[in-house]
């Protein structure tokens, strides 16, 4: 699984990108998804690039990102019971593994598919330069430690 958080604004952006973002539900600062490894939103991520910070995520993050961050119908805040009720896993680790490995979705459990998070604390070098330049735009080898900035 792949977390794709957006960074930069819409100002002056090109409506190519601003319909990529729209598709992957990235309509605000600071906000993220969780999208699959396929060929579809990799080239999806590939046209954002300048826009988004995005990585692999691990399982961990993923089961904070969950806790703190998921949200359900009426913005009800996702627990262990919820996920024991809606789903056959008993707690939410258990239900972020097997979204992790593609055993089961977001969707199981009635979660909303984008997750609202802080400004990061501390906040970020620039977000005009890639991660490789030092900046925070682009391919993250630990997107994991920008999300838990966020919480």
């Amino acid at each position: 699984m792949y977390a794709v958080v957006r960074i930069r604004g819409g100002v002056n952006t090109r409506p190519e990108i601003k319909d990529t973002l729209k598709m992957l539900r990235l309509n605000r600062v600071n906000h993220a998804v969780v999208v699959k490894e396929d060929p579809n939103f990799r080239g999806m991520i590939q046209v954002v690039k300048d826009y988004v910070a995005w990585g692999k995520l691990e399982e961990d993050t993923l089961s904070m990102l969950l806790g703190k961050r998921g949200r359900l119908s009426g913005n009800r805040r996702l627990t262990d019971q919820i996920v024991k009720e809606k789903t056959s896993y008993g707690s939410i680790k258990e239900f972020a593994k097997a979204v992790n490995e593609g055993k089961a979705s977001l969707k199981d459990a009635g979660v909303k598919p984008v997750f609202r998070l802080h400004p990061p604390r501390k906040g970020v070098t620039t977000t005009k330069k890639t991660a490789q330049q030092g900046g925070v735009l682009g391919r993250h080898e630990a997107i994991g430690d920008l999300i838990t900035k966020m919480r």
